[in-house]
């Protein structure tokens, strides 16, 4: 199976019911593959060869879910970035990928026009949006989304991709250097979106609203997976205006909600009795640990819908989910190996370790990507020989620990462990607590250089509806930790800084 036969697949056995609901766009199976078909043809003639990489540099839309659909349609591999990537970093990852093509809005079309003097493999340019005609007319390496849609066949293009092409590239966040291209296979692709649809039951009944972009993963596949499992995506641009998110939840009888603890933290704080949410099947949380004060919480708000609790890494999409009828039992764990998977957990000296044991996650399975996209030196960091002849496993560069029944516990990022008055100190276990203080909607702490500590602990926090002090932080944590890991010192701020797919940026509190 192809990733194009995700779309191909659920056109033939329900041509005629929505597929994807976007900027009050209703789009059904059959126009999408019709669309998608046209665009490959439109790729091909203009010279886009098997295996050349795509950037789709626009926000979620209908024209970017089908241009995603119709680069794989034209052998093609497909790189979606975020639309706020400024230019230096967008430059980058063309040069980097080497660019054949670039989607993107019309609005920015003069910064088209630059990057292709910055960028010498970049061949052309589709531009869309209601100027995109006008303004593709005025660039010589331009041309408009809706003219190529009317100038080519809806047939299907014939393909010679097989399950060992790439698929996409989605490039890391690149916080502690430039971003790396992590290089997905078809075949990853096919395998890690049904494993996820295996675990959360998915049926083409499921109408899932995905407010995560499409340059994350974590919001890619939402896109992917409905279209393989032939349900409804209602596709917002971003979580900003929670209200109108809601709305349309309750509008379109949405069974799926994916969510990252920014965005649980806010639906935490809002009144939801004025929306009827009672289609919600389930909510899913990944990208970091929900605190488990916020999984109570999350349960008493949406009695009648199920938590999956799940952790997972670009470099092998999904590894860990909590089977929801364990939350009770384990709480704060993220669970087991997802289905055809599997994880151990090893020491410094590459020992595995039993239960109780922080060590290094260590992930096998055919959701393992190819590595990083021509960066042979970070492929070999993090992707080494596996158990048996030619595979390759994922060490994760995250500390776990199992408990006695294998459930799996998230400690700390390796980079992240604070060393304190000689301890080893992991900001998580202290973000738990601060989050189990009722008013504290973000919290964050990190490591900072001291004389005679090694390192003080600092505490970044986001208070709502109520006040406290430092002093009211520094009792809390007294009552639920260790004196080492009480933190030094205590900042209060309106709003922790995030990347894009909601993770709070440490590297820019430090």
């Amino acid at each position: 199976m192809l990733v194009q036969d995700f779309l191909q697949n659920s056109a033939e056995r329900f041509p005629n019911k929505t597929a994807l609901i976007c900027d009050g766009h209703r789009l059904t199976y059959a126009e999408i593959e019709a669309r998608a078909n046209r665009l490959a043809h439109a790729l091909i003639a203009h010279g886009v060869q098997r295996g050349d990489r795509v950037v789709i540099y626009m926000p979620n839309s209908v024209e970017a879910a089908i241009a995603i659909f119709a680069i794989l349609k034209a052998a093609g591999t497909f790189v979606v970035v975020n639309p706020t990537t400024k230019r230096d970093k967008l430059i980058y990852i063309l040069n980097n990928c080497r660019a054949t093509a670039l989607f993107t809005t019309d609005r920015n079309a003069p910064l088209a026009a630059d990057l292709h003097a910055a960028v010498p493999s970049l061949q052309f340019t589709v531009l869309s949006g209601k100027r995109a005609a006008t303004a593709a007319a005025e660039g010589e390496t331009s041309c408009a989304f809706d003219d190529l849609l009317a100038a080519y066949p809806a047939s299907r293009p014939a393909c010679p991709t097989i399950d060992q092409d790439i698929a996409c590239l989605i490039y890391t966040s690149g916080s502690t250097g430039d971003p790396k291209g992590v290089v997905e296979g078809h075949n990853n692709v096919v395998f890690a979106s049904g494993s996820i649809i295996q675990y959360l039951e998915n049926t083409s009944d499921d109408i899932v609203i995905n407010v995560l972009p499409l340059s994350f993963d974590y919001g890619l596949y939402q896109l992917l997976m409905v279209f393989r499992f032939g349900g409804t995506l209602v596709l917002e641009k971003s979580f900003a205006y929670p209200a109108a998110v809601l709305r349309k939840m309750e509008a379109e009888r949405v069974t799926g909600f994916p969510g990252v603890p920014t965005i649980f933290a806010i639906l935490l704080q809002m009144d939801l009795s004025p929306y009827d949410l009672s289609s919600l099947r389930y909510l899913t949380n990944t990208a970091a640990a929900l605190p488990p004060s916020h999984i109570t919480a999350l349960r008493e708000k949406f009695p009648w819908a199920t938590l999956y609790s799940m952790y997972g890494l670009t470099e092998c999409k999904r590894t860990l989910y909590l089977p929801p009828d364990q939350l009770d039992k384990h709480p704060g764990s993220v669970g087991i190996a997802i289905p055809g998977t599997e994880v151990w957990i090893e020491d410094e000296e590459g020992n595995r370790v039993g239960p109780g044991v922080v060590g290094e996650l260590v992930i096998r399975g055919s959701h393992v990507m190819r590595g990083y996209w021509e960066n042979p030196e970070a492929t070999a960091a993090r992707y080494r020989p596996g158990p048996t002849p030619g595979e390759r496993v994922l060490y994760s560069g995250d500390l776990f620990k199992m408990d006695e029944e294998g459930y799996l516990y998230f400690v700390a990022r390796k980079d992240d462990i604070i060393k304190s008055r000689g301890e080893k100190v992991a900001p998580k276990e202290i973000e738990n607590v601060l989050y189990g203080l009722e008013g504290v909607v973000e919290a964050a702490v990190i490591g900072v250089p001291d004389p005679i500590l090694g390192q003080a602990i600092k505490a970044f926090v986001v208070l709502e509806g109520i006040e406290l002090t430092e002093k009211d932080i520094l009792r809390h944590c007294r009552a639920h930790l260790e004196d080492f890991m009480l933190p030094q010192y205590i900042e209060f701020r309106d709003s922790l800084p995030k990347t894009s797919s909601g993770k709070i940026k440490k590297t820019e509190l430090r």
